[in-house]
């Protein structure tokens, strides 16, 4: 595959238009284009490669192994042009816009955010907040604080903290020492019983069948409000105790038991690959590695 040098850039942002539409009449919308104009732009830039990018079809059209090789290197150096321009463009203050799971935002963010800004008074940060998964390709976020195992494509991952588990609760509700065996929790209320943390737990903690199933199947979304019914006194919850490191120094709360469980997914700060370059992020990534305590 030899390319000419004269190489027809603007045919390479027609080919990411029919490549997303997988159609060239709506590329051709899209882009201000007759079909016909389109047509010659990917004929042109096939004759340059080579080789076909599109199998043509009765009214659909398809990527070749060729196209399905160009598209995510054509899609990553449009997203750095992009970059490149937007940096040149960039006012005195730049705006980060972060996503986060409610939980990570709550118990670690809001804390420490403000040391972020200290070090980087020019950037100026937005955070979102939701369980949802959201799609760098739909959403203007620069970064994201993810839960899982780390392995997104198209994304650059770096591991933020160990998520790990183990049940929680208020001395006002059982004081230390009272609980003797896993097995005097189920003498408490439970919070968010049907979690499938809590068998993780018992079942490292040798109960097989602990009898959770007599508890109301509560769900309240996130380990924010769990642990705040534990703080309440209310029952006891199954978190992080990462999360709740101020709690439990402050003796507000405590772990009953030594023993902590990790179901393999973690918290991790993710970005889109082709932008992991970029200085607001690659600031914010430097700052939340030397910032998160090296145990977790």
């Amino acid at each position: 595959m030899k390319l000419s040098r004269q190489f027809p850039l603007n045919a390479l942002r027609v080919f990411e238009a029919v490549a997303r539409h997988l159609s060239f009449t709506r590329a051709g919308e899209e882009l201000g284009m007759t079909q016909t104009a389109v047509s010659y732009q990917i004929k042109l830039l096939e004759e340059n490669i080579g080789e076909p990018l599109f199998l043509r079809r009765p009214r659909q059209v398809a990527l070749t192994e060729a196209g399905e090789r160009l598209l995510p290197k054509v899609r990553e150096g449009f997203e750095l042009l992009r970059e490149a321009v937007e940096t040149l463009r960039a006012p005195a203050h730049d705006t980060l816009v972060i996503h986060s799971t409610p939980t990570f935002a709550q118990q670690w963010l809001a804390r420490y955010l403000g040391a972020f800004q200290i070090r980087h008074p020019q950037i100026a940060v937005r955070l979102s907040t939701s369980q949802e998964v959201i799609d760098f390709s739909r959403t203007a976020v620069d970064v994201a604080i993810r839960w899982g195992t780390g392995d997104w494509p198209g994304l650059t991952a770096h591991k933020v903290m160990r998520m790990n588990f183990a049940p929680l609760l208020s001395p006002a509700l059982a004081p230390k020492g009272t609980l003797k065996v896993p097995a005097d929790l189920m003498k408490l209320p439970i919070v968010s019983a049907r979690d499938p943390w809590w068998k993780t737990w018992f079942k490292a903690a040798g109960l097989e069948n602990p009898g959770l199933e007599r508890y109301p199947p509560n769900e309240f979304g996130t380990q924010a409000i769990d642990v705040g019914m534990a703080l309440a006194a209310q029952g006891v919850a199954i978190a992080n105790p990462g999360h709740f490191r101020e709690e439990i120094a402050e003796g507000r709360l405590y772990q009953p038991f030594d023993i902590t469980c990790n179901d393999g997914r973690d918290y991790w700060l993710v970005c889109q690959e082709a932008r992991r370059n970029v200085g607001k992020i690659r600031a914010f990534r430097e700052w939340i590695l030397e910032a998160m305590p090296r145990e977790v």
